[in-house]
């Protein structure tokens, strides 16, 4: 396994400013890349056995694949609005285009099924306000089970206010049983002026022990073990983005950590924090303390 904290424009490579292939994360399915654009920049690249979604974190841009063209309205930046976004397959060439310029990620991951081009608007992207008090944060669950189909991608973002955690209790998925799923995940940050903290550690069985202080453009990856909390520190709202993906079912089904599980229960009597929603929904978002 490969350094689990990748530094920003540490993996830049080729037109990616960002790129971390299954390759490079020491594993199986799990992708990321980004793309930072110039004023009037085109670019063309390969899915090759990869489905990917061209997702807009600032900026807008136009996307050509298998002979559609879509217009994405994008946003001014990951704190301020939900964006649209598009699904290409695998076997592709696809061209990214922005008039004004900006950044945007390609959440992807290695994939048998090859399923269309598809469109998905901001205004069908159900938005969660999960946890209470000190653990409330904002999850944007654009393309999860159940919202969005995919072969194996699972990808979401999640906004937490300054001072508040997010995953947490810590949690794991990291293997194939009742009530679990194995899913590599990749945690992508922006942070709004300032650093934030992430926690992952193992089992007795697979030892794993990163705390990083993460900035814009870091990424943290997590074979396994027990993962959180994500700490946005007094001062600077957290924003990161979630890309996951296994060899079975594409699900999420999630076991905390039983030293910290009951942590939940004590949401029970606790408001969602006052300041989310932080990001714009385009639709009013669901309440829940789990």
């Amino acid at each position: 396994m490969s350094d689990l904290h990748l530094r920003a424009d540490s993996t830049r490579e080729g037109p990616f400013s960002l790129c971390v292939t299954p390759q490079r994360a020491g594993w199986e399915w799990s992708a990321l890349r980004a793309l930072t654009l110039a004023p009037g920049e085109r670019v063309t690249f390969a899915t090759g056995d990869e489905e990917m979604i061209v997702l807009p974190l600032t900026g807008s841009c136009l996307v050509e694949c298998e002979g559609e063209h879509h217009e994405l309205r994008g946003r001014r930046d990951v704190f301020t609005e939900v964006t649209d976004f598009v699904y290409v397959p695998r076997d592709a060439m696809v061209t990214v285009t922005s008039p004004a310029g900006g950044r945007f990620a390609l959440p992807s991951a290695r994939c048998a099924r090859r399923l269309p081009v598809r469109y998905g608007p901001a205004e069908s992207v159900p938005v969660e306000l999960r946890g209470a008090g000190s653990c409330s944060r904002q999850v944007n669950n654009f393309a999860t089970p159940g919202v969005f189909e995919c072969d194996k991608l699972i990808a979401c973002e999640v906004l937490t206010p300054a001072g508040n955690w997010s995953s947490y209790p810590p949690h794991k998925h990291d293997e194939c049983r009742e009530g679990e799923t194995q899913l590599e995940e990749i945690y992508y940050y922006e942070v709004r002026g300032g650093m934030a903290y992430q926690r992952v550690y193992g089992t007795d069985a697979r030892p794993i022990d990163v705390l990083a202080e993460v900035r814009s453009g870091d990424v943290v990856l997590i074979p396994h073990g027990w993962h959180g909390p994500s700490m946005a520190v007094p001062g600077y709202d957290l924003y990161y983005l979630n890309v996951m993906a296994g060899p079975g079912e594409r699900a999420w089904r999630i076991c905390d950590d039983p030293a910290h599980g009951w942590v939940r229960t004590t949401w029970t009597d606790q408001a969602i924090d006052p300041r989310l929603p932080m990001a714009r929904p385009r639709v009013a978002p669901n309440r829940r303390n789990v």
